[in-house]
């Protein structure tokens, strides 16, 4: 059963970043550089700044820098628990592969791309929807855009795509009530 869902991963992960065309390979390569995206996680500082003031903000600003390193740590203890190698580090993946990204690294499940962006999409979503009700699914549509760039680029497997929005899925909702509870606690909300 395992062995039939490695397959079939290694066989989707093939198929999607056989999509992809050197046409399209600069702006996915934009699209998956984290810094790309500053300038829009300013605007959303700006909201929360606009909703909740400037020690609101504070706190927010806390809550995400600790919400990021939660998922960044546990990332990185799965990808050094399970070492599943990238497709770009996989024999028999990597010889059909397109792989344009800058670099490799060495073991990659799960994405920590995409569970970063997507706590960031669900915790920000949340926080944020009394205000602005769509924006939670611009944000969700930003982080699967986000993660499907890690299989075009060649670094993850979609299994390290799904984990990984998954585990992002449950951290912007635990890191989102830890700020509604601070918020409370701080007279804020």
């Amino acid at each position: 059963m395992l062995e039939q869902l490695i397959e079939f991963d290694h066989e989707l992960f093939l198929y999607l970043n056989g999509l992809g065309t050197e046409t399209w390979d600069s702006l996915w390569l934009v699209i998956t550089n984290k810094f790309t995206f500053a300038p829009f996680y300013a605007v959303l500082l700006f909201l929360i700044f606009k909703k909740f003031g400037l020690k609101g903000m504070l706190i927010m600003i806390l809550v995400i820098v600790l919400m990021v390193t939660f998922t960044d740590q546990i990332t990185n203890q799965f990808k050094s628990g399970f070492k599943r190698f990238r497709p770009c580090g996989q024999e028999g993946v990597m010889e059909y592969m397109r792989f344009i990204a800058v670099r490799c690294g060495k073991y990659g499940y799960f994405s920590g791309h995409a569970s970063n962006t997507m706590a960031a999409a669900i915790f920000t979503g949340l926080l944020l929807r009394p205000f602005y009700k769509n924006l939670i699914f611009i944000l969700v549509t930003w982080s699967l855009i986000v993660a499907y760039s890690r299989i075009y680029v060649g670094v993850h497997y979609p299994l390290d795509i799904a984990s990984g929005l998954l585990f992002g899925t449950f951290s912007g909702f635990i890191f989102y009530k830890l700020a509604k509870y601070v918020l409370k606690r701080a007279s804020i909300s």
